[in-house]
């Protein structure tokens, strides 16, 4: 594991800067605020991922993203040019379908996400009702009362959904009633990163469901011990040979410190420096675990040592 704890690499010789990278084998790196930021790739990070590709090293964009497919994830990153195919993917919507495969569901699924979770659904045959827009039709008791559950729904996952509402809290929410239907929050980010406002993110809507529902779900997205396990099992890593690139210490390398991965933590999206510095002083175990091995101000610092 990493001999470094909450250091700049900036701080750090060439020379040591290269051994550092020397040392890890396998890469998985968060996407929104690390390799991109909306539509746009952040400086140098194309490069970055490309080298490390083409150094051999074996590379994965691990997501908490719901709201593509695996392969609208390769589409959008060959456009931004990353140089990434199918099996360098790892998302929460694909991870929450092949869940409900590997244990054998059989039943439907109440939707509150995007197109991503329905679409890799779909992909595994599993049917599913909830998607797109649905709000108060007339009076609040009239739309309570036409509400007639489907007897066959056996799960509920609840991703980010732009057209969140009371009604579809309300569904979640009565079908979770029953404490045989499985629930599935595909990640718990609190919000996006955006440089002047503030987008509610999927944890927002998982925390309003678990509160109406007074239930728990099973978490896909990091920094949960689920997606440890995956990565562990169907990609055959070793985990003190594998770096956890994020800009969040409370997802990104928090996942990494429960998979036992070393970590770096970029600057160009939730935490930076500061927050490390607040973190490692702190009195509190859950905050100072969250202390990243490095931190670098963007992934693009690293091209001169690749």
């Amino acid at each position: 594991m990493s001999k470094y704890s909450g250091t700049n690499l900036a701080s750090l010789s060439p020379t040591e800067v290269k051994a550092w990278i020397d040392s890890f084998d396998t890469v998985l790196t968060d996407c929104d605020g690390v390799i991109w930021v909306d539509n746009n790739p952040l400086p140098g990070a194309p490069e970055v991922i490309n080298r490390f590709l083409d150094n051999g090293k074996k590379l994965f964009f691990v997501t908490n993203n719901s709201t593509k497919t695996r392969p609208e994830f390769v589409e959008k990153a060959v456009r931004l040019g990353f140089n990434v195919k199918i099996d360098n993917i790892i998302s929460t919507a694909y991870l929450a379908a092949q869940y409900l495969k590997n244990i054998g569901f059989s039943k439907t699924v109440y939707t509150i996400g995007s197109t991503g979770i329905t679409r890799e659904l779909d992909a595994v045959g599993i049917r599913h009702i909830g998607d797109g827009p649905d709000n108060i039709i007339g009076s609040l008791p009239d739309t309570v009362a036409s509400f007639v559950p489907d007897p066959d729904v056996g799960a509920v996952i609840v991703g980010f959904d732009e057209h969140f509402s009371f009604v579809k809290m309300m569904k979640a929410a009565s079908y979770l009633n029953n404490p045989d239907v499985i629930f599935i929050g595909t990640n718990t980010d609190e919000r996006f990163p955006m440089p002047d406002r503030v987008i509610p993110g999927t944890g927002s809507i998982v925390k309003a469901v678990v509160t109406c529902a007074e239930r728990d779900p099973i978490v896909m997205g990091k920094p949960n011990p689920h997606m440890c396990e995956i990565i562990r099992k169907e990609y055959d890593v070793d985990p003190a040979r594998t770096l956890m690139i994020g800009d969040r210490c409370n997802t990104d390398i928090l996942l990494g410190k429960n998979c036992d991965f070393q970590t770096l933590l970029v600057e160009t999206g939730i935490h930076n420096a500061a927050d490390i510095e607040r973190y490692a002083a702190s009195d509190d175990p859950a905050l100072k675990v969250q202390v990243p091995d490095v931190y670098v101000a963007k992934l693009g610092d690293l091209l001169p040592y690749l």
